[in-house]
């Protein structure tokens, strides 16, 4: 008997859509419609001899069978809701509806409405950044010089001479997270790196001095690995002071270059200490901060875990903890919940901070994190610099600010921007004597300063000369009574009619350098 064709039923696929105009076709419609009516079609009937366990078989599997629903929807990116969309597209910041504002962390607006914005829109796509090296540059870099290290170098560039840098490359095997200059000795720096090492590099021989290596027995695994972060130099008590990524302080004799006493918990154990910061006028004080969402302040003659004098919480990660640069009197902090907290006085109530300013520097993406730092030439010690996140739209271009601050009223008093520059700038130094500023932006450095005074350009003086008397007349005789009513303004009047002067006056502001001649004069 020839075998007979069995017509079994499929599960209904269902595809879920944004609009009703995005509805399937027709076709597709009449193909449903197929595959409903075979579902409802019965199967032959075999034998009952030889089929008769298949047609349980098959009733079982039938009752399983539900159907197949395939949603087209928008998945928001931040909630992971459907009906909208949220998250960064290129340069733009999308809100989710679902959650606070990006910028403040606070319910009820979004970042474009938010109130502690400097600018009404906060970008576009991106302007498109040349390429100046080519394929071959990239070979030779990637594959004819694997031997040279790309991390853990340093780098000495004297800012006027910038093709004049010197490169130490062999000082870490790891990347360089922090170093300082000897105050006593500016041709001295000590380095703390990620490979655990702690160095002294003299920068005219390049020769470096290994302090101390927290990891001696090479690479066991990351749970004990330590990485070196906070460095700062204690003069008066003659020490180099480092922390590392389990919450640790070591103590290192500038004179002998060894590391003293055992290492001592200054943070929750296993939290990264980012930031070490001795007070310039008060060296037994020192400031820390870390991943355990706290600032502490410590007495140097009591080193001890627990013994912290005031602990100082944040909500998030705290990137940098300073005491202010002239009188050490200030804390400025600044956290990954985008503020800057002030405490105008540590010998007051350092229970809440006296101000907190909203800042947009917190990021999700792979950055240095944002760190304010005072300008130690302000001696009101109010003014801070920070590299901004959010992108502003200028002209065209998602560009993102330098901005400087001034912590006793929270007011924007400058942003710097390039239009060339569309990366982020998360580093930024400011001179101790002079009105420069270093920032440091996706590998490169950039230095800014202001223009001189011949680069500024002087407002043109376009008034009019009004003779009177004699002069009226000697004018007259001088350059003719033609009257033009459609003269320029480097023309005087005299009754009423205006006469086009052939040499105008000029005030003792110079003309500028342009091919058009500025033109001004006195008036009499």
């Amino acid at each position: 008997m020839p075998p007979q064709t069995r017509r079994t039923s499929f599960p209904k696929v269902v595809i879920e859509r944004d609009t009703d105009s995005e509805e399937s076709s027709s076709d597709e419609d009449e193909i449903d419609e197929e595959d409903d009516v075979v579902g409802e079609e019965e199967v032959t009937e075999p034998k009952a001899d030889e089929e008769e366990g298949e047609e349980e078989q098959e009733k079982s599997v039938t009752k399983k069978k539900t159907p197949i629903t395939i949603s087209l929807k928008k998945v928001c990116k931040v909630c992971k809701r459907t009906g909208h969309e949220a998250g960064f597209k290129g340069a733009t910041y999308i809100d989710c509806p679902m959650k606070p504002c990006f910028l403040c962390k606070m319910p009820g607006h979004t970042t474009m409405t938010c109130p502690h914005r400097v600018a009404t829109e906060y970008g576009v796509v991106p302007a498109p950044r040349r390429n100046t090296h080519r394929s071959l540059d990239y070979v030779f870099q990637r594959q004819l010089r694997p031997h040279i290290p790309k991390k853990g170098q340093l780098g000495v560039w004297d800012f006027c001479k910038v093709y004049e840098k010197t490169v130490y490359s062999d000082i870490h095997g790891c990347i360089l997270n922090n170093m300082k200059l000897n105050p006593r000795n500016d041709g001295t720096v000590y380095t703390g790196s990620s490979d655990g090492t702690a160095c002294c590099v003299d920068l005219e021989t390049g020769i470096s001095l290994s302090l101390m290596n927290l990891n001696p027995n090479g690479w066991q695994g990351p749970s004990t690995w330590r990485m070196l972060y906070g460095l700062d130099i204690n003069l008066d008590k003659g020490v180099v002071l480092v922390a590392d990524n389990f919450g640790c302080l070591y103590t290192v004799d500038m004179r002998s270059n060894n590391v003293t006493g055992k290492p001592i918990l200054i943070h929750k154990k296993g939290s990264k200490v980012v930031g070490l910061h001795c007070n310039p006028l008060q060296p037994d004080l020192l400031l820390s901060c870390g991943n355990d969402h706290f600032a502490r302040i410590w007495d140097m003659r009591q080193l001890e875990t627990g013994s912290s004098l005031v602990d100082l919480p944040h909500k998030r990660v705290v990137n940098s903890a300073y005491f202010s640069p002239l009188t050490g009197s200030k804390i400025l902090t600044t956290s990954q919940d985008n503020r800057i907290r002030v405490w105008d006085s540590i010998f007051g109530s350092l229970d809440s901070p006296s101000r907190e300013i909203v800042h947009s520097h917190d990021f999700n993406r792979h950055l240095t994190a944002f760190r304010a730092e005072w300008d130690p030439k302000d001696q009101s010690e109010s003014l801070v610099v920070i590299g901004r996140y959010i992108s502003e739209n200028y002209n065209g271009a998602a560009l993102h600010p330098i901005d400087f601050i001034d912590i006793s009223t929270g007011q924007l008093v400058a942003e710097i921007m390039d239009p060339n520059i569309t990366t982020i700038s998360p580093v930024n130094k400011l001179h101790p004597r002079d009105d420069i500023l270093a920032s440091g932006s996706s590998r490169s450095l950039f230095i800014w300063r202001p223009k001189e005074k011949h680069e500024i350009e002087k407002p043109i003086d376009e008034r009019k000369i009004v003779l009177c008397g004699k002069a009226e007349k000697k004018a007259k005789r001088k350059f003719g009574d033609e009257s033009d009513c459609d003269s320029d303004d480097d023309g005087f009047t005299t009754k009423g009619k205006t006469v086009k002067s052939k040499q105008p006056y000029l005030d003792s502001t110079s003309t500028s350098k342009s091919k058009s001649k500025s033109k001004s004069s006195k008036k009499h």
